[in-house]
């Protein structure tokens, strides 16, 4: 069976490298799955989850944004942050989903803080979807 090269790289450095039968991911424009052989294209990506399908499993990553390049035989995503699903600390990503759910809940807030707010929130809420998959 054919594969990909897959990574995923942030400012910290590659949070994943790895071969994949499949990639899949969350593009401001839509869902993308990506096979070996597909056409070369650059996206945003939303915050979302990518799935990498290898050897007839699924590994999550949690990812904050960022670009995905694809290429016939190789996927690269670079994104601001992004996590593996088994290093996700629940604690953690549960306290600052409860901070940003605080800070929304304000009313005397400005434009710039309401949305680090839904970014943070959304941020925490990807992060616990994602850990929910270990």
């Amino acid at each position: 069976m054919r594969t990909l090269d897959v990574s995923v790289v942030t400012p910290d450095g590659p949070v994943f490298e790895g071969t994949a039968e499949m990639v899949s991911s969350k593009a401001k424009s839509g869902e993308l799955g990506v096979l070996p052989g597909h056409i070369p294209l650059v996206a945003p990506l939303t915050i979302s989850a990518v799935r990498v399908k290898q050897d007839g499993k699924t590994q999550y990553v949690a990812v904050s944004g960022g670009f995905i390049e694809v290429r016939p035989e190789k996927v690269t995503i670079l994104a601001q942050a992004a996590e593996l699903a088994e290093e996700i600390e629940v604690k953690r990503a549960e306290e600052a989903k409860e901070r940003a759910e605080r800070r929304l809940a304000e009313t005397n807030q400005n434009d710039l803080d309401q949305a680090r707010a839904e970014y943070a929130l959304r941020r925490a809420i990807n992060r616990l979807d994602v850990a929910n998959h270990r």
